[in-house]
């Protein structure tokens, strides 16, 4: 299970009534890449692909393959508005090596 916290779902819903197009889904995955090997990615969808979970989590409808969802089990995507920057965060207990910004990871 992927969770989504309540600022990551504030911050989510108010991206998704922004945008031109009404996307249904918030799109989450891994990709190759990055300082550590593996990168978080997150953009937005109207479809689902076959491979793909719907996670419905606080309010929001996540869709994520099944090869990226074993790596984010567990995983908590929070939303940062602080000093050290803003942005998403993915806070993944798989991880056992991040970079500095939080964007890549290894296992």
């Amino acid at each position: 299970m992927i969770e989504i916290s309540d600022s990551a779902r504030d911050r989510l819903l108010h991206l998704l009534e922004k945008k031109d197009e009404k996307q249904q889904f918030v799109r989450v995955g891994v990709e190759s890449g990055g300082c550590s090997g593996l990168s978080y990615k997150l953009d937005f969808d109207n479809t689902t692909n076959e491979d793909d979970e719907l996670i419905d989590n606080n309010g929001i409808k996540l869709l994520v393959n099944k090869k990226s969802f074993l790596y984010l089990v567990g995983t908590t995507l929070e939303f940062s508005d602080g000093l050290n920057g803003k942005g998403f965060v993915f806070n993944n207990p798989n991880a056992s090596r991040t970079c500095g910004c939080g964007e890549s990871f290894s296992l």
